[in-house]
């Protein structure tokens, strides 16, 4: 019978090897990689996909939400490029589990907005000991009354959107960083603004990526 030091071990080289096998597809970030390996997806996971965890693959949430594939979640938070004490809002909390990774890539704080109250519940449980540093929140974070005109270093959107909302442009500091995906007639492509100063944030498109598209509005379940 395997005791918790073998599970312990076991579970340390699966990380290592899906670490591998996303650096083998192509991310490159080592804080990411880092993060990753560190913050093992299956706690995040839904229990009866916890298998699938270590795949390179987006997961069905409850109300039609998605756990964002590592690869995707990879991109964004390579791009958002944080750094060590950053304030940080992320719209969509979902499983919670890129909050984790942006806890452990070094945010002062994470406020997380989830529309869906289940949902947002069920992330605060399974983050734990990282809710020292993220607050987990139901609000609707596209509507410019989610924020009350609080300033963040770090904005990230968990999914696509036609337009970036502009109450989170202003929200955004100088030295400041957005990343989401922008759907476009060509589907959804990672956007980056980076605001230099006071003046208004220079946009950079990256690549195509495999995200859902963002609802605006609170859910209507509790």
């Amino acid at each position: 019978m395997a005791g918790p030091e073998d599970e312990a071990g076991r579970s340390r080289i699966g990380n290592a090897a899906f670490v591998l096998a996303l650096r083998e597809r192509g991310v490159r970030d080592t804080a990411v990689l880092r993060a990753m390996e560190q913050v093992p997806r299956e706690p995040f996971a839904p229990p009866h996909l916890r298998d699938h965890a270590r795949r390179d693959i987006a997961l069905p949430l409850a109300h039609g939400q998605t756990m964002t594939a590592p690869s995707v979640a990879a991109a964004m938070l390579g791009a958002l490029d944080m750094q060590a004490g950053a304030r940080v809002l992320e719209v969509g909390t979902g499983s919670g589990y890129v909050t984790a990774l942006l806890v452990r890539l070094g945010a002062g704080h994470v406020r997380s907005l989830e529309r869906y109250a289940p949902l947002a519940r069920a992330a605060r449980d399974r983050l734990g000991p990282h809710l020292n540093d993220a607050t987990v929140e139901v609000a609707d974070g596209l509507g410019p009354g989610g924020i009350e005109r609080q300033r963040f270093d770090r904005i990230l959107i968990n999914g696509g959107v036609p337009a970036l909302p502009p109450h989170l442009l202003t929200a955004l500091n100088p030295g400041g960083r957005l990343v989401a995906g922008l759907w476009t007639g060509r589907g959804c492509r990672l956007v980056t603004l980076a605001r230099d100063g006071e003046a208004p944030p220079a946009r950079l498109d990256g690549p195509a990526l495999r995200l859902g598209p963002m609802t605006p509005g609170r859910g209507r379940v509790s």
